[in-house]
Parts: structure tokens; sequence; C-alpha cells
């Protein structure tokens, strides 16, 4: 058959296998594309000879009608052999391009039309690939406009160089002339020689102003970033993010600072197991702001601690001896004084500078020294320099509650004498967050402590060193501070991995032991910080070119490393080892480190590169990962979780709307109708705003926050009432949000745990508008969304009064009247009860409270329930035979006794929902979900949220009375329901204070 012809069989599968079409002979686009008869230029051919396999005919295997075995195990050697150098072809030559074969983290969008988007060790695989394909390559220089502001911008370019040119000859011709003027000859051409020798005057960098009492400027940046920045500023690592990361909008900055959001690949997965299985996590947490407090006046000190709610004893009497002397940090809440009560402000972290240590040796000779009038003469300049030694510290805040914690730092100073002063230290001081098992290795490969004489090596350093083989941070005793200097990363890049002893029993003896006697907390000799001595950190930021750097490895042997010579400055930086509160204590702990805030870039790039044990490396966070990860913890986040504050409240106010544009963007046909919501039993429509966590609902603030805006402020009696006009548009205007938020206040949970176990008859009542942070666990299924409605369970009804006739018993309850708004099942907290799972604490005592004279279910239900609960059980010694009878008999008595039809038959959604018990009513509604998802720790739904303390203690006291006094377990008043906004299905859950 002629080849032409073969368009049948096999042969027509590989006709059709190239997708692409030939190009018409009237093709258009023939003529703009020069390839084979004006058409496009065909794509690369697939080398076929490597895919198509050659066999052999199985009728040569035949001699006369038998088999010839000789031959047939010829041909089958003709065709593996053929199988496999097929299979080694196809793995070199055109399997994967090049941009294929760069890593998940590395690849870029653009890299399969543009070569500079692939590693230098694959760029020339891939321009050749792209000329074998005639892949459309983009050449920037090229490229033209194809809007018309790219027409502009290039039109723009053009003439600055032209002025830029145009310029620069006029520079030349005035050296020219100057040139011939000093000289008394006649101006001529200027030479190279000439030109270079112009001198100027360079000058040292100007060391950064800082402000007493006042709020600092940002940086300047350089001039070509300079306009990317007038409304924000950036990490000192935003490009290595920008490229790699989602950043916040470049027009709406979050907290006056370019964050990164999340990186862009997937990594929900990676950061659970990173943060606590293997490996490591590190974010640029730069943004944190830090306040520098001196002054004098160390009672003066106390007294302002005191005042911003550091009240534990443990932080002024013996146990807080390290604090103050620093070797140790303090973290928690601190709180100013409003007209209203204590008012949180933000969690701060305050550490201490350590005294110098000749101040307490001059103290003492002065003590020893024999009174006298020589004596007092010579010891009044030491007296005076005792005088005018300073304590320092340093609060670490979020920039969310920056400004509020300055300004109340700014009252309180003034009013010591010896006065106080604070310093805005926001652009100063940078920092590092990392956490997992690998976060102490990762530290230890590239903070090498900086020395020039071993002797001279520091304390905490060699505490440092000897952290080895610890895998987790919160081994270390509670609040650890190490304080040392280092060198610069890069003088030690790429970084090695450190050595390990963690097989070795004696090395973990070595740990244990640092653990338990942990040296940094002599401080006996311990030197101030470094950090906090504002000359040190600007000396640390004046560091080498990463040219000169380069020349210098370029002097040495490959692999060699370079010390630290004059002009490489030590970089002071300080360590916090953090553990989580109220979790496990396998929990990993987090380290912090602080540096100046120009020496964080270095840090950065050798953090990143480290190569751990376990294989890759760390991983970077964004703000997304940030919040996760105490959320895995069951920890809140500040400020998303906390609304109780100023800085909450403000972050829930932007949060509806945000959340209020988005849903307002969506068709109607597309978006939740909140009105049209059915929660069963006659109940329309969605308790408060559905976009919202709508508190103020709860504690009937809007109605007060809207009369009072209705009544102006400046208007006096005498004035007569407004115009009408003026007072529809007033009553119409709904308050801010995040004003009638700031009326609710925070409650910490040792003041919640002395509110509900206080023994007074009556107890106290809770402070108004009050809530809690709680962690919510979803008991079974379901998953809890921000927004979530928080329900207590419903109370049961009044006990029915006793019968006064033996043979009439007294009747239920009348239901509710049709007018009321809702009419819910009297049994529903038993509804919710009985979905407990049998395995749960709660099961175990919903037996005793279904046997108590309240209970809702008649003698009679009661009776059957448990004889078909005895019905169904087997007896021990039972065969299989009589098990199946006892099951069929089982079956066949309930088949032929149905329960009674109601009639009329009852309306969708009025006893349940499909099936599942109803939520309750808006009386019990406590709280709001701020954060929920899905926990891959817990493998089962978890939330964080706000409920009201009025309503949670209620809860628990009748749950108390419920079990018989306050002496019973309250674990059934723990319990809550969750229902996501817009949807009318509620879960069961547990709540617990954190």
């Amino acid at each position: 058959m002629p080849p032409n012809s073969a368009l049948s069989g096999p042969s027509l599968k590989s006709a059709l296998s190239n997708k692409r079409k030939e190009p018409g002979p009237n093709d258009n686009a023939s003529k703009k594309f020069g390839g084979r008869d004006g058409g496009r230029p065909p794509k690369r051919v697939k080398i076929r000879s490597d895919r198509e396999i050659a066999t052999q005919d199985p009728s040569l295997a035949l001699k006369n009608g038998e088999l010839d075995l000789q031959a047939f195990l010829n041909a089958r050697e003709f065709e593996i052999r053929a199988l496999e150098e097929s299979m080694r072809h196809i793995k070199a030559e055109s399997s994967t391009r090049a941009f294929q074969q760069v890593p998940r983290g590395m690849r870029r969008r653009t890299a399969s039309h543009n070569a500079k988007r692939v590693p230098k060790r694959l760029r020339r695989r891939a321009i050749k690939e792209m000329n074998e394909d005639n892949t459309p390559t983009v050449v920037r220089r090229r490229r033209k406009p194809k809007t018309a502001r790219a027409r502009i911008r290039a039109e723009t370019a053009k003439r600055l160089g032209i002025l830029a040119e145009k310029k620069r000859k006029r520079k030349l011709k005035a050296a020219r002339e100057k040139a011939a003027t000093t000289s008394g000859s006649t101006p001529t051409e200027p030479s190279a020689t000439t030109v270079t020798t112009v001198t100027t005057v360079t000058t040292r960098p100007p060391r950064p102003k800082i402000r007493r009492n006042q709020l600092n400027e940002p940086p300047k940046p350089k001039s070509k970033f300079r306009k990317r920045q007038a409304h924000k500023t950036w990490l000192p690592t935003h490009l290595w993010h920008a490229k790699r990361a989602r950043m916040t909008d470049p027009k709406n900055p979050l907290w006056r600072f370019a964050i990164p959001l999340t990186p862009n690949e997937k990594v929900y997965r990676p950061t659970h197991r990173a943060q606590g299985e293997k490996g490591t996590i590190v974010w640029d947490t730069s943004y944190m702001s830090t306040i520098g407090l001196y002054g004098n006046n160390e009672k003066g000190v106390e007294q302002l601690l005191r005042r911003l709610g550091v009240t534990q004893e443990s932080c002024w009497d013996e146990r807080g001896r390290r604090w103050r002397a620093g070797t140790r940090h303090w973290t928690g809440f601190l709180s100013r004084e409003t007209k209203l009560g204590r008012r949180f402000i933000c969690p701060a972290t305050i550490i201490w500078n350590p005294a110098s240590a000749e101040e307490p040796q001059q103290q003492q000779q002065n003590d020893q020294q024999p009174p006298g009038p020589e004596n007092d003469q010579a010891a009044e300049p030491e007296r005076s320099q005792t005088k005018t030694a300073q304590r320092q510290l340093f609060f670490r805040v979020h920039p969310s509650a920056f400004l509020e914690l300055f300004d109340e730092l700014l009252r309180l100073a003034k009013m010591q004498n010896p006065r106080l002063y604070i310093e805005d230290l926001r652009f100063e001081i940078g920092s590092i967050e990392i956490t997992g098992p690998a976060s102490t290795e990762t530290l230890l490969g590239i903070l090498h402590p900086y020395y020039t004489k071993p002797d001279l090596k520091e304390k905490h350093a060699d505490v440092f060193a000897s952290l080895t083989s610890l895998t987790n941070p919160a081994s270390t005793p509670p609040n650890s501070l190490l304080a040392f200097s280092i060198m610069d990363p890069r003088l030690r890049y790429p970084p090695r991995r450190a050595p390990t002893d963690s097989d070795d029993e004696k090395a973990q003896n070595k740990l244990l032991d640092t653990l338990a006697k942990w040296p940094a907390d002599e401080h006996v000799r311990l030197r101030p910080h470094a950090l906090f001595d504002r000359n040190v950190r600007f000396n640390a930021t004046k560091l080498p070119s990463q040219k000169s750097i380069d020349r210098r490895k370029g002097a040495k042997l490959p692999g060699t490393d370079l010390e630290p010579s004059v002009a490489d400055p030590p970089l002071p930086i300080i360590l916090l080892a953090s553990r989580p509160g109220n979790v496990a204590a396998q929990a990993q702990g987090t380290w912090t480190l602080l540096a100046p805030f120009k020496c964080i870039q270095p840090l950065w790039y050798s953090l990143v590169h480290f190569p751990l044990s376990s294989g890759g490396n760390p991983r970077f966070g964004g703000l997304n990962e940030a919040r996760q990860v105490p959320f895995e913890r069951g920890q809140p986040s500040f400020p998303f979780d906390f609304l109780g504050t100023d800085a909450g409240a403000q972050w829930e106010a932007e949060e509806r709307a945000r959340r209020k544009r988005d849903w307002e963007r969506r068709p109607k046909s597309k978006r939740t109708a909140w009105d049209a919501l059915d929660l069963g039993a006659g109940r329309k429509g969605e308790i408060g705003d559905g976009w919202a966590c709508h508190l103020e609902h709860i504690f009937r603030l809007e109605e007060g926050a809207r009369d009072s805006a209705q009544l102006s402020p400046d208007r006096m009696d005498i004035d007569g009432a407004p115009p009408a006009g003026e007072k529809d548009a007033k009553a119409e205007a709904p308050p801010p949000a995040a004003d009638s938020l700031k009326l609710i206040q925070r409650l910490s949970k040792e003041s919640f745990k002395e509110l509900i176990s206080s023994k007074t008859s009556p107890p106290p009542p809770p402070p108004d508008n009050s809530i809690i942070t709680v962690s919510i666990t979803l008991t079974s299924r379901g998953v809890a969304n921000p927004c979530a409605r928080i329900y207590r369970l419903p109370s049961r009804p009044a006990p029915q009064p006793p019968s006064s006739s033996a043979e009439v018993p007294a009747s239920a309850p009348p239901p509710q009247s049709p007018s009321k708004k809702s009419r819910l099942p009297p049994d529903l907290r038993d509804q919710w009860l009985a979905r407990l799972p049998p395995s749960s604490s709660a099961r175990l005592a919903l037996k005793g409270s279904k046997s108590k004279p309240h209970s809702n279910t008649t003698p009679s239900t009661t009776t059957t329930t448990s004889s078909s609960r005895r019905r169904r059980r087997f007896p021990p010694d039972a065969d299989m035979q009589t098990r199946k009878r006892i099951l069929a008999a089982s079956l066949l008595a309930a088949a032929a006794t149905p329960p009674p039809a109601p009639y009329p038959p009852p309306r969708p959604n009025q006893t349940d929902m499909g099936g599942h018990p109803l939520v309750p009513d808006e009386d019990d509604l406590i709280g709001f979900v701020t954060t929920g998802a899905f926990t891959l720790s817990e493998g089962k739904g978890t939330a964080v949220g706000s409920i009201a303390v009025h309503k949670a203690v209620e809860a628990l006291q009748e749950a108390r009375r419920g079990g018989g006094g306050a002496g019973r377990d309250d674990s059934e008043g723990r319990l809550c329901i969750v229902r996501n906004a817009g949807e009318n299905v509620g879960w069961l859950a547990r709540w617990e204070v954190v």
C-alpha cells in the first residue's frame, strides 16, 4: 500500500496525534509571521524516533507452522533492548523543559518565554529550547508599548535621557572652562583624566535623630524607592518578600507598613508541619514597635509600671529580681485607668537593661568610708556619678496599639520626679521570630559570637553555644533572655550546619544540667546590654558593602571563613525565649531575635538559606501564618481576637467595612439574604449584622449610642429643638462601629475565675459590658467561621406543679401563644445534650440529670426508652442464633407498633431543622467567633471568640443548680452551640477561657 494512503488502522492514531492544524492557503497570519509558505514558524517536532519503540512481526518466529523458539527469544530480546534504549533517550531528551526543572518555590510566571527568569545553571538550556520551539521571547529594550500609559512613560524616559545627556555635557564644559581659567590657557576638550581629578567631599552618614517624648520620622529611603514609601514604610526584607509573597495593598497599608500576608505557595499544611513536627518557620516582625524608657528614678519606674498594670507581686519581690536585673523578660497585658475602670491596652514585652557593675561596688565603697570632711569632699564627685546612672527599659508592643501606649507612657512619665523620658525606637530596632523543632539549630548555624580574644567572649554567648541539642525553646527557663554581640553573618555565608550531639548521652546530660542551672542568671558581673546603647546600634549599621566582602573572599581559598576585621563592627542582639501558655508541655516555643533595624536583612538571608539537618530550608511566613500558629495552639492573636481593646475594636470596624463591601459587590442572586434566613419555629432574619461580630447587640449599646448621638453636646437647653431635617439626619445616621465597640471592656482570666469561684451570696455582679476571650472546640462535626454566633444551652422550663389529686396528674404547661415570636420545643436542651459523643464526660453527667424532677420527659416515655435499650442488649453468653432471634423480634415489634402520626402534621422547621435541633433563641446568644477553621493539630473544628461575662456566669450557675449545688462540676455550663452567619444549623461545642 502506498504511504500516502495509510490513514486507517494504527497509523490513524499517529496522524491525529498532531493537534496543531496546518495553516490554510488563505491564512491572513501567513504574512505576519515569516515561516514556511509565509505562515507561523512551526513548533518543535517531537522526536518520534525515541517515542516509537521498534517491534518485530510475530509471524517471523513461525517456521512451517511451528514455533521457532530461538527466533522467538531473539525477537523478544530485540524488543526489550529497544524499550530500554527508548526510555534512556526520552529521559534525557524532551520529556521536560528547563523551566520545569526549577523547584516549585523558585518558579516564575514568565519563565517559559523569558530565559532570565530561569536560574543561571539552566539558562543556556532554556535559550536552546526556546530557539528550537520558536518561542516568542521577550526583550525589554525592543518591547513596544501597548497602552497609552506605557507609551507616555516611554516618551518621558526618552526625554529624561536627553536632558541627562545635556546636563552631563554642561558639566564637562564647566569643568573644561574652570581648568582653563586655573591654568591660564585656552579651554580645550577635557580628557578622561581631567574629569576624574575633580574631587568631592564625602562625609559619614549622619546618626539618626531620636527625639525625647516625641514621635520619630521613618528613615529616609533611597531616591528610587522614595515615591513608593510616601505613606508607608518598607520592612528591611521588603524586596525579598515582594517576589515571594502576597503583600498588603500599596494604597492601603497595614499599620503604616507594607507587610507580607502569605507566601505565593500553598503553605497551610507545610506551616502546620514546620511549626510542630519537622523544620522551622520564620517571620520578619520588624513592624513590631519598640519604646524606650529611661531615667535616674528607679522608684519612679516601678510606680509607672504599676500604673500600667504590672501589679503582680512576683515582679517586685525576690522572685522578680532576675527580671529587674536584666536576665529575664516579662510578657503580659498592660492597662490604663479610665472613667469606667481599668481598660486593657495590649500585650507587651518589657526588658530591663542591667545596671553597670561599677555602681554597686562604688556604693559599697562609699558606705565603708569613715565620715569626715576629707572623705566627703572626695566622695562628692563619685556620688554625683552614681546619681546620673540611668535605668533603661524596652517596651515591645504591637503597632496597632503603639500610639495609645506611647501617649499613656508620656502622661505617666511627666508625673514622675525626677523626670522620666521615653523614646520612639520603631525604626531603630527590628526583630525576627522563629519557631519549630529546628529553630535552635538554625540560630546556632548563623549567630556566631563576636570577640577579638577568647578571654573577651561574653558569657551569654557561651550559654547559647551550649544549646546544640535543644529542640524546643520552651524547654529553657520561663522568660529566658540572652544578650551578646555577633559577627556579620555574611562572613560565614553560605551558612553550614552546626554540629549536634543529639545521640550522645553525655551531651544530653550536659544540656539538662545547663537548663537546670542556667548560668545566664548570674548577674553579678553582667554588663549592660549593647542593644540599649545608641552609639553601638549606629556603628552596627555601618556594615561593609557586599562587594568588599566578595573581594576578601576571592583573595582566599574557596570555603575559607573570613575573620572579622576592623571594618566589621559587632552586631548587638537580644534573644528572647517564650512558651505558649495554657497548652501542653510539648508545644513548641518561640525565639525572638532583636537586632538593629538595618541589620535584619543580612540575618534574614542567612536564615532562609540555612540547610536543616532534617532536609530543606526554613520556611517563611506572613501575617496569616502568624495567626495560624497560635490558633492551632489554642491561643488568641492580638488585635484580631481582642475586641475589648481599642486596637481590637478598630480592627473589627475595618473588617466589618471590608465584609460589607464584598457583600454589596455581589449580585443579589449570589449573596446571602440576611432578612430571609429561616432559623425555625417561626423566626426569620439574622441576629445583628451578618458581616460583623455584633457584640453591641448583646449589650444593647446601639440604642444608647444612637440616643446620645442625637443629642448634640454643643447645643444648650435654651436653644430650643433642632430643625426637623437635622433631627432626622442624626436619627438615621448610625454611630461608628469603633466608638460603640470601645464601650466594651475585656475581663482577664484571673478575674473571671475569682468571679465564678466566689462563695458570697448573692455573688458579686460582673463589670458592665465585659467580655472574655475563649477557646472553642467542637465536640464532633462542623467548622466555625468568623462572625459565627455562640449560644449557651437553652434553659429548662419551670418544673411542673405538684398535683392536688392522686388520680389526676398535673398537666404539662400550655404551649406559648402564637403571638410570641418563637415557639421552641420544651426539651430543646436535652436534644442538644443528646448530641454529645458517648465518650464525653458530660455524657456521664447527663444520666444523672435525666432522673431529676425537672426533666421534660414523661414517665411513660422514660420507661419506653429504657425498655427499648434493654431489648437491644444481648445476653453475654448468647450464641449467634440467639442474637439473631432477639434482633428479629425487636424489629418486628417496632414495625408492629409504629408511633402515631401527629394530626394535623406540623409545618417544616418547627420542631427541628432537617433532623437537627433548632438553635436557641436570641436571649441565649452570648458571643461571636473572631477566628475559626479546621485545626490540623486537633483534627476537628476549633475557634477563638468573645462571649459576654454575665451570660456565661448565668450558664455556669444554672448548670450547678441542676447538678445539685456549687460543688457540682460545671462542665455542662461550658457547653455552647455555634452557628455560622447565614446558616440555620448549629453545632455543639465547648468553651474554655484563655
